[in-house]
């Protein structure tokens, strides 16, 4: 229920924002866009600043924390051999 609570209080926060910057929601694509980036960059602030304080460098931290994968997803070519997500998939969906 907790995460439920802090979603909405997010959600109120980032209405508020696009209303005092005049922005329409929905947002056009392209800010829509920037804005998810910016808050998948945002959630990355805290754990490596957390470790850049332990004495890791910025890169070195960015790498622990696999920022790259958690604001970019797998790009291609990177993790092609790896099979995707099968979460949720039946043994009977996999093999059709």
């Amino acid at each position: 229920m907790k995460v439920y609570v802090l979603s909405l209080i997010s959600g109120i926060l980032i209405g508020l924002m696009y209303s005092w910057i005049n922005v329409p929601s929905p947002a056009p694509p392209v800010i829509a866009l920037l804005g998810l980036l910016g808050i998948l960059a945002g959630e990355q602030v805290i754990p490596v600043g957390r470790k850049m304080l332990r004495g890791a460098g910025f890169l070195m931290a960015w790498q622990e924390e696999r920022c790259n994968q958690h604001l970019f997803g797998s790009l291609p070519g990177r993790n092609s051999n790896r099979p995707g997500p099968t979460a949720g998939v039946s043994s009977e969906e996999k093999r059709s």
